[in-house]
């Protein structure tokens, strides 16, 4: 941050939050615009981001590989339909090492608050471990699934034995003839939970609600296939395509006969439960698509075990050594896994963020996080997020790339019209999100959970978006320099070879 460089007038300095998929494709997206003055920094010691900390057994993407990878870097060896954990996290790897963004990269550096500097029209970042950074654009890459929730169980942290959130796996536990519980039943549980049935001695599982598990067609790439997509050229495209159109096709949930169809394949998965009580527990009282639709073949077979039990009466108690329902019964365990998610609707908000005239997104964002197009909000110049407020749906790989584009759309705006800041008009983030409002409350699925991990403080749908990816792109692509204050550049006196001289991030 104090050396200095001679760079011609469209240097800018960019700090990117997170070294997940979004902060590894914005990099590699500015190198190719021309912007190489960024630093990427990252509070875990390796890049990955929700790949990296989401390590538990049987941890895999519910998004098809081909359509849940970037565009421009196709990978043909995927394994199988629905990757796991350790190939999409190489993936990401070599997506760093092959784009040359290691000498962008501070691992294991945490950002703690970022000030907007009016007098100078700058960030001042405050990072730990290092001095605090100077930038003229921040990118948040946090996204949604970035601070696990640590459930409010009383006696919780009276608990002798080993417990750990499954977003952050104790590597070096072995659970092999142990007693385990795992509390929760969503996402990462229907995942983790058969691969720990395996090795345990027993198995808890504790459900507060049950969820739609749909089967899924995860059948492994042959080295036919792998041939295929290394020697013709249309194959991989043709196939992201066709994953894509049917992910659009479903993301809306507006055709009903879809939605039956997908309610008859969850039963008809259920049906694999032999108990008859477990097999009603199991089975979901909302709709398909209330939340966020589940796939797996092999979680419901896993309660045919003797050595797995379905626990849905609420936990009371931890005591040191055991779980306390509400019905008396005691249940002795050695670990607990926290399978109990994330807190989604913070975003950006989870650090300590000032703009201008002093105001905190943590006060503006009080009833809930809104921003235009999930990307700006009024109030923060030049600060771009990824995954924000109401953008999940669909690929978000897909997403994130179309959200990159349209960042360096922006920035190239900026150079080309000499502007120190854009920000987003406070008038325009109130009225697409009215308008988001609307639509949200017409997905009808959406309507029949009032707190679930969707919505806000106020009650409001703030994660999820509406409409199909397509349709996001669309309206990403339209031009929009009128939803935005500008402030243009103060006159910058040349060096003597006609090049400007700014900081540099170094």
């Amino acid at each position: 941050m104090v050396a200095t460089s001679r760079v011609g007038p469209s240097r800018r300095r960019i700090a990117i939050i997170g070294a997940g998929p979004g902060g590894i494709c914005t990099g590699i997206r500015l190198l190719e615009a021309g912007y190489d003055d960024f630093v990427i920094l990252e509070q875990a010691p390796a890049v990955g981001g929700t790949w990296f900390h989401n390590r538990y057994p049987g941890a895999e993407c519910d998004v098809m590989s081909h359509l849940y990878s970037f565009s421009f870097e196709p990978n043909p060896d995927w394994s199988r339909r629905y990757s796991p954990q350790p190939e999409i996290r190489a993936y990401l790897e070599r997506c760093v090492e092959k784009y040359g963004l290691d000498s962008h990269l501070r691992l294991g550096t945490t950002v703690r608050a970022l000030h907007w500097d009016e007098a100078h029209d700058v960030w001042r970042v405050r990072v730990e471990p290092g001095d605090d950074l100077e930038v003229d654009v921040v990118v948040s890459a946090l996204g949604m699934f970035n601070e696990p929730v640590w459930p409010d169980i009383p006696g919780l942290e009276s608990f002798t034995g080993a417990r750990f959130h499954s977003s952050r796996w104790e590597d070096g536990h072995d659970l092999s003839g142990e007693r385990v519980a795992v509390i929760g039943s969503a996402a990462s549980a229907v995942q983790l939970v058969p691969e720990v049935a395996r090795d345990v001695a027993q198995l808890f599982v504790f459900q507060r609600t049950p969820t739609w598990v749909l089967p899924k067609d995860d059948r492994p790439y042959t080295d036919e296939d792998r041939a295929r997509f290394h020697d013709d050229p249309d194959a991989m495209p043709t196939l992201r395509q066709e994953i894509a159109d049917r992910v659009n096709g479903g993301m809306t949930f507006a055709d009903p006969e879809a939605l039956r169809i997908a309610e008859e394949a969850g039963l008809a998965n259920i049906a694999a439960v032999d108990d008859p009580e477990v097999r009603h527990k199991l089975t979901p009282t909302l709709p398909f698509g209330t939340r966020r639709p589940l796939v797996s073949n092999v979680y419901y077979p896993t309660f045919n075990r003797d050595n797995v039990e379905l626990v849905t009466e609420a936990i009371e108690r931890i005591t040191p050594n055991a779980i306390v329902t509400v019905d008396g019964v005691e249940r002795a365990v050695d670990t607990i896994v926290l399978a109990t998610g994330f807190a989604t609707t913070k975003y950006l908000g989870a650090l300590d963020v000032i703009g201008r005239a002093g105001c905190r997104l943590a006060d503006a964002w009080a009833a809930d996080p809104q921003a235009y197009l999930g990307i700006t909000t009024a109030g923060f110049p030049n600060v771009f997020m990824l995954y924000g407020p109401n953008t999940n749906n669909g690929s978000i790989i897909s997403m994130i790339e179309d959200q990159v584009d349209y960042i360096v759309r922006h920035l190239r705006w900026m150079d080309d019209e000499h502007l120190a800041w854009i920000d987003v008009r406070h008038d325009v983030v109130a009225r697409y999100n009215q308008a988001l409002q609307r639509d949200l409350d017409g997905v009808e699925v959406w309507q029949a959970e009032r707190d679930g991990y969707y919505r806000g403080p106020s009650g409001r749908i703030v994660t999820q978006w509406p409409h199909t990816m397509t349709e996001y792109r669309t309206r990403l692509e339209r031009p929009d320099e009128e939803a935005f204050d500008v402030k243009p550049q103060a006159p910058v006196e040349p060096s003597g070879d006609g090049h400007q001289v700014i900081k540099s991030l170094g």
